[in-house]
């Protein structure tokens, strides 16, 4: 099983209540979540916020096509995997993502979430534009749209 959404902060924020609620089964043994959140400093600059932006249809795409991959490169049969990546605004210390995975062993658990988050930065069309103490701002390298 998979969500996979696009959370607009100026409407909503990433709730780990959902992801537990989305994962919770009597059918799995471990639950691993990775929860992005943005950091006051990178490059030796103070940031206040990062702005995300993206295609949310091939966001969306993305996730679908390394969930479906993530389980057959690891042969994880049975998994549940949930997935929300904010788009907009968001200052420091709140949450960018959220990834949860949930496994009948905590090794394919521990497995599948590393694999999912690399995967994710690698391949999804996710821009960010770091704003600065000095309030100057800058967008960072991303991913490129390959379709």
């Amino acid at each position: 099983m998979l969500h996979a959404k696009i959370i607009y902060s100026s409407k909503a924020k990433i709730q780990i209540k959902k992801a537990e609620s989305f994962l919770s089964s009597s059918k799995f043994g471990a639950i691993i979540y990775f929860i992005g959140t943005v950091r006051s400093f990178n490059d030796n600059k103070k940031v206040t916020g990062i702005t995300y932006d993206s295609k949310d249809t091939m966001v969306l795409k993305s996730f679908k096509e390394i969930y479906k991959e993530a389980g057959n490169k690891l042969k994880i049969k049975r998994k549940s995997v949930f997935i929300e990546h904010v788009k907009g605004y968001v200052p420091t210390k709140a949450k960018s993502i959220i990834i949860g995975v949930a496994c009948e062993h905590r090794n394919e658990a521990y497995k599948l979430s590393r694999y999912i988050i690399e995967q994710v930065k690698k391949r999804t069309p996710i821009w960010k534009k770091e704003h600065y103490g000095n309030k100057k701002s800058l967008w960072l390298k991303g991913i490129s749209l390959k379709k």
